[in-house]
């Protein structure tokens, strides 16, 4: 399986990196004040009954994204 470009496609279970944010304005704001900056390493904890929203660990919090914002955030693997 090829690995996801972007945080929403990213299975529950699996960790990544952040490669970038393609959002603007306060949207960018808001992600970078939950912890989504270039190279953090974020994990899909678990998913709602719907599958929106995904509930993601970094830096130590959990924190519930849509799949909108998810898909603004780019990610790379994980180095083991």
């Amino acid at each position: 399986m090829e690995f996801p470009n972007t945080l929403d496609a990213l299975p529950v279970g699996r960790g990544a990196r952040v490669c970038r944010l393609d959002a603007a304005g306060m949207q960018r704001r808001r992600l970078l004040d939950l912890g989504f900056v270039p190279g953090a390493a974020v994990t899909a904890l678990q998913a709602s009954p719907w599958g929106d929203p995904v509930a993601y660990g970094i830096r130590g919090a959990v924190i519930a994204l849509r799949q909108e914002d998810a898909a603004a955030i780019k990610i790379t693997e994980r180095e083991a």
